[in-house]
């Protein structure tokens, strides 16, 4: 378990390309390896999360030639190309390849079983296994709900599935299954989540349609491979704007990044809050909206958070709490119970270890509160092994007076190796 100790900061400056985005590069690899021919992607993430789908494909069978830099070679075997797994496929701490290689495993021709550490083995996982339950697929686990979880291969069918949570793992599970399914499968969920699944299988040529909140997949034969390139990763370019909006005389440039609209809600939020974001060079890649944003230093405001908005920002709350505290006024975060069963309780533990700096900070269930305005003092606090804990604290410990120690950084690693290196260039 590795420590780290951060010190107050004057400002930050400096021009960043970030890693390429998590999210597309979990998807990259699966529909790569799915689609017929070689697909080349660059910006791929080189995360521990990431990395944890890549190995997943490469026990699946599937050829992955990695030239460094974020440059990989898939040699995809078509929709029924995967071979069975030698060995149960441990997938470490990345929700993202359980659920949605979930359904694609259901349509194989064979069975498999997937697994955890310890973190992932306490999250949820019925979500996905109802639907793809009510798709034909034999899926069972010790308790039914958490990994590990083992998937008995069928033949699918389409359902019309009405989702009780907005999330995009879930819908991209089944949206994945669908393509094995002879027939129409569609997802409707109570508010849009992220829709990279649906961008990257569109470009790829899947017959996608999309009518308000439900999106509708037609089973087919063959996915057909193209080039992949992956923009930055908006949610590790947060913590980089918001250490820019509270450190006083400072600018970044984040070069690069993905702003498709249902992951720029931490952008939305933070102008709403009064803070000086602009956007520059919009232009498209692979389907995504990719542009520069240009951050200087402000002075927040507060505002209530809460409805359509949080699947949006539901990887940035951490840091948008640190946010917070610091701006004029009482924020309140509602509607946000997801951050219960992410990779540790988001709630429960920014509340206990922003506490510990002195902030003015309440739990609520499905939320938080937080009066603004109080100067954070620099403490002993905790990830709880959880990765957007551990940078979201060290952003906190930026403007915190003494010294910080955050505990266990080393989970880091599961989105964003290079966050302390960048970030340390970065400051003085």
């Amino acid at each position: 378990m590795k420590n780290v100790k951060v010190e107050k900061k004057k400002r930050i400056e400096g021009e960043i390309y970030l890693p390429g985005d998590k999210s597309i590069s979990h998807r990259a690899i699966m529909l790569g390896s799915i689609a017929q021919g070689e697909t080349r992607v660059k910006g791929f993430s080189d995360c521990a999360d990431c990395r944890n789908t890549l190995n997943a494909f490469h026990k699946l069978g599937i050829k992955i030639e990695d030239h460094s830099k974020g440059e990989l070679t898939i040699y995809g075997q078509g929709l029924k190309g995967l071979t069975s797994a030698r060995e149960i496929i441990d997938v470490g701490n990345s929700g993202t390849t359980m659920r949605l290689l979930s359904g694609i495993l259901a349509g194989q021709d064979f069975s498999s079983t997937i697994t955890g550490d310890e973190y992932l083995r306490r999250r949820p996982m019925r979500r996905i296994i109802v639907p793809l339950r009510e798709m034909g697929a034999k899926i069972s686990s010790p308790d039914d709900n958490h990994p590990p979880i083992t998937i008995v291969g069928q033949k699918l069918h389409p359902i019309n599935y009405h989702s009780p949570i907005a999330s995009a793992q879930v819908k991209s599970c089944i949206l994945l299954a669908g393509l094995y399914a002879r027939g129409k499968t569609s997802v409707s969920e109570p508010s849009p989540s992220r829709d990279h699944t649906e961008r990257m299988l569109k470009y790829l040529g899947a017959p996608i349609e999309i009518k308000g909140t439900t999106i509708f997949i037609e089973g087919i034969s063959e996915l057909k491979a193209r080039p992949i390139a992956i923009p930055g990763d908006i949610s590790s370019a947060a913590f980089f704007i918001i250490a820019c909006l509270l450190l006083k005389n400072s600018e970044i440039r984040t070069k690069g990044i993905g702003v498709n609209p249902t992951r720029t809600g931490i952008i939305d939020v933070l102008k709403k809050m009064g803070a000086n974001i602009a956007i520059d060079n919009i232009h498209q890649l692979c389907g995504e909206p990719v542009a520069d944003l240009i951050v200087k230093s402000s002075s927040l405001r507060t505002t209530k958070i809460g409805g359509d908005l949080i699947p949006k920002i539901i990887d940035e709350i951490p840091v948008l709490a640190v946010a917070a505290t610091q701006a004029e006024g009482v924020t309140e975060i509602s509607d946000a119970q997801e951050l219960r069963v992410k990779e540790s309780d988001r709630i429960g533990n920014v509340v206990s270890e922003l506490s510990k700096m002195r902030a003015s900070i309440k739990e609520k269930k499905d939320g938080m509160v937080i009066s603004g305005g109080k100067r954070l003092i620099g403490n002993s606090v905790n990830s709880f092994g959880d990765h957007r804990m551990a940078m979201a604290l060290t952003i906190a410990g930026l403007i915190a007076d003494g010294e910080t120690t955050i505990n266990d950084v080393t989970c880091i690693d599961t989105s964003f190796p290079q966050f302390m290196d960048t970030l340390n260039r970065m400051v003085e």
